[in-house]
Parts: structure tokens; C-alpha cells; sequence
């Protein structure tokens, strides 16, 4: 080991500089640890400021103490809630919008506009009336009388847009024949008058076709004999009235008997020449007159001479 010669001046350099800095770190640490005022170990103050709190006033008593209830007054003081004056504005993000939700203004009501009428014109020929006016359905032909004004020659005679053959008579009258397939079922046929050309038409008029008269009897049963005599049993329909034809028998004065057998009974209208079939029923009223059923055909020898 070398030895240090102290009477060497760098060496005692060296040596008083070590001794003060082993001072230095010693009162460092003894600062550190333990401080240099009393035996209290030193704490920390934290410093709180209040932002726009109002300062308290508190009087000071130079040369006296103070009180209790000076002190507890002072904390109480301190311990008020802290009102803030300025007024704190809150940036609220605005909603986010839907964009399929969308608002929809109601439909005005619907206004019902009335189109002005355009007058029509004045048919250049005019239809007065037309004969007959009515007719009865499922009848044979007939001939139809037209009368009006301005009549030509070349006029024709119209019923549902079908022309008719027309034979002209005079300036205000025509003459046209109706078959009676334009007639069979009930109705009104609208006559009209047209030119050839189209130039000359008249005012439409119509024709009624009203449903023909029918007899008011049910079929309920019949009759026979030998030679063939058959009698048919009729029932009134309304007055529940049995009543027995043969052939060529007229009844109620309008519709004759024209044949007799098991499935249906024929009769002819005398005036307009209308045929009417009735079938033979068994749905008639049932009731203790015997003549009121059904009765079949049946032969009799007590007829023979």
C-alpha cells in the first residue's frame, strides 16, 4: 500500500478537499432527514385557488385573540358553496338527421271541375214521332210509320244503328218494315233517321218493346181416352181454380189450345199470334180435391159406342 506523504502541498490540497466535501454530504443528509428546525418533520402545503369565489372579510384584532366563535365563524365562512356568476355555455352537437325521414306536406282536396257543356247542334232534320210507339216483343214483323220534316229520298230508317228498308212517302213522312228478330226481346230500340252520305240526320226517338201477355195457369195434369180426346187440368194461379180444355178450347177468352200431351201444353194467342208453352208441373198446390192432382193417362173401353 502507498503511503501519502502529508507534507507534500498537492497531497494536503487533496486532502483538506476531501474533508470538505464529506462536511458537505453530511449536513446534505442531516437536512434531508431530519431538517433544521425542531424535532417536527416539515410538510407540505398545497395551495388551492378558488377562481371567482368572493374574497371573506374577516376582521383582524391587532393585539388580542381571537375567539372561538371568531374562529368558528371564519370556517363557516370559508365553507360557503361558491357561486359562480358567469354563465357556462354548453356546445351541444346537433342531432344527426335522418335523411329517409322527411316531412310531407298533406294533398290538397281534390277540386271537382264541372267541363263547360259544349251545346250540340241542331239535327238539320227533325223526328216528330214514330207509329206505333209501343210494341209487344216476340211478335212478327210490322211496318213502322215515321213522321217529321225535311224528309229527302235518300233518308233511311234507323233502330240500334241497323238500317231498315225505307220507303220515302213524303217530305214529312217514311215508312220502314221491322222484322221481328229486332223485336223479341223486351225493351226500348232507339230509331233514328240518316242520309246516305251522313250529311242529313234527324233526333233519335224510341220504340218500346214491351213483354207480351202470358197465360196465368199451371199444368198439372191430364185426361185421355181411346181416341185420343185428351183432356188437360189447368190451375188458376191466382184463384187456385181448377179448370179442364181440349184442343181448339179458347181460355180466358184470349190464348187457344193448340195441343195436349204428357210433357207440355201449347196454346197460341188469338190476337197476336204469340205461342206460349206450358210444361206439365207437379209442383202444384196439393189439396183434397182430387181433380187437383196429376192424373195419368189412362184407356177406357166405356167409351166405345
Amino acid at each position: 500500500m502507498q503511503k501519502i506523504d502529508i507534507r507534500n502541498p498537492s497531497e494536503q490540497k487533496k486532502l483538506i478537499w476531501a474533508v470538505v466535501l464529506g462536511v458537505v454530504a453530511i449536513v446534505f443528509l442531516w437536512w434531508t432527514f431530519f431538517g433544521f428546525g425542531g424535532g417536527s418533520n416539515p410538510t407540505s402545503k398545497k395551495v388551492v385557488a378558488i377562481t371567482n369565489a368572493s374574497p371573506v372579510s374577516r376582521p383582524v384584532n391587532k393585539g388580542q385573540p381571537e375567539t372561538v366563535l371568531q374562529v368558528k365563524g371564519d370556517l363557516l365562512n370559508q365553507l360557503r358553496p361558491i357561486v359562480n356568476s358567469q354563465t357556462i355555455a354548453l356546445s351541444v352537437p346537433e342531432a344527426k338527421r335522418n335523411i329517409f325521414a322527411f316531412y310531407e306536406p298533406p294533398k290538397p282536396p281534390a277540386q271537382s271541375v264541372t267541363p263547360t257543356p259544349t251545346p250540340t247542334p241542331t239535327p238539320p232534320v227533325l223526328l216528330a214521332a214514330v207509329s206505333p210507339a209501343n210494341v209487344y216483343a216476340r211478335t212478327s214483323d210490322f211496318s213502322l210509320e215515321v213522321t217529321g220534316d225535311k224528309f229527302t229520298p235518300e233518308m233511311r230508317v234507323m233502330m240500334d244503328g241497323r238500317e231498315l228498308s225505307t220507303r220515302y212517302v213524303g217530305p214529312q213522312q217514311l215508312s220502314a218494315s221491322v222484322p221481328a228478330a229486332m223485336i223479341t226481346n223486351p225493351g226500348g230500340r232507339q230509331v233514328t233517321l240518316r242520309s246516305s252520305d251522313g250529311k242529313l240526320y234527324s233526333n233519335p226517338a224510341v220504340l218500346n218493346v214491351t213483354p207480351p201477355p202470358t197465360p196465368n195457369y199451371t199444368y198439372v195434369g191430364i185426361i185421355g181416352t181411346s181416341r185420343h180426346l185428351d183432356t188437360a187440368i189447368l190451375q188458376d194461379k191466382g184463384s187456385k181454380e181448377i179448370v179442364n180444355v181440349q184442343r181448339s178450347d179458347v181460355l180466358g177468352g184470349r190464348f187457344r189450345v193448340t195441343s195436349i200431351s204428357d210433357r207440355e201444353l201449347v196454346l197460341v194467342d188469338t190476337n197476336l199470334k204469340i205461342k206460349h208453352t206450358l210444361p206439365f208441373s207437379t209442383e202444384a198446390d196439393k189439396g183434397s180435391n182430387p181433380l187437383q192432382r196429376p192424373t195419368p193417362k189412362v184407356q177406357s173401353d166405356d167409351d166405345e159406342p
